[in-house]
């Protein structure tokens, strides 16, 4: 099994202290995204959730601190980042079983399975888009070869009915999303985020529900930071965000 150097490992810690997670000093690092993405599910204790592409574990590994007695399942192609991601859970005492495989040739077993929730953070830009970073787990972790509108197609046939899909992705590429959803999810929502007041939103998350009927809704934005620049020598967060990303609190949709 192919596993990292533990001396090109940092620990950092997530949600004010709650969690605590490896991750490479170079290569793919977890910022606020996957943060905000386990803060935006509503699950509830007992319900089953299958992140496809779950790196080190932060975003699903962050939902179970907010929402304890989840069963948790991981999809990961790099083999580093899933035994990563097992340690991690480990070392925070969750149980998490994750799959080292490629999310459009699941293993079997895992065909058969369906959850409650099915979450992605998939990579920001189309392979060959941006330019090429040296590693290789942050340049798959940017611009993976596997299309959108796969990712979404595999979230669907694992969600079980009324399931819950929720994907963070750029703005730029919101449409493929909504493109890949259709025929397929329904009762689409859409979270903006922009960096501050007044600012074109940069990043969605996506929310869409197996067999949903409602129409669809674009939410005001959530502004990240307060204020009009950047104040370095203090945290800018927003208040609700700053909820989310120190006390693991819900990521409320207006």
């Amino acid at each position: 099994m192919s596993r990292f150097d533990p001396a090109d490992l940092t620990q950092d810690a997530f949600l004010g202290g709650r969690l605590s997670l490896f991750q490479p000093r170079k290569g793919y690092r977890a910022g606020i995204d996957p943060v905000l993405l386990a803060a935006s599910v509503p699950a509830r204790a007992g319900q089953s959730v299958l992140e496809l592409g779950c790196g080190g574990g932060a975003a699903i590994l962050c939902l179970e601190i907010r929402v304890q007695g989840l069963d948790l399942t991981g999809v990961e192609v790099q083999a580093e980042y899933a035994d990563l991601a097992r340690r991690n859970a480990t070392e925070n005492n969750m149980v998490l079983k994750v799959y080292e495989a490629d999310l459009t040739a699941l293993p079997d077993d895992l065909r058969q399975a369906q959850y409650d929730h099915v979450i992605a953070n998939p990579p920001y830009f189309r392979s060959g888009a941006h330019s090429v970073a040296k590693d290789a787990g942050r340049r798959v972790a940017l611009g993976g070869d596997t299309a959108l509108g796969d990712w979404v197609d595999v979230a669907a046939r694992r969600l079980a009915p009324k399931g819950y899909l929720h994907v963070i992705q750029r703005t730029e590429r919101l449409p493929e999303v909504l493109m890949a959803c259709s025929g397929r999810l329904g009762s689409v929502e859409v979270l903006p985020f922009s960096a501050r007041a007044g600012r074109e939103p940069e990043l969605v998350i996506v929310r869409a529900r197996k067999n949903g009927r409602a129409a669809f809704r674009l939410h005001t934005p959530k502004v990240l930071h307060s204020g009009a620049m950047h104040r370095p020598s203090e945290s800018s967060y927003s208040v609700d965000i700053q909820a989310v990303l120190r006390n693991g609190a819900a990521l409320d949709w207006p």
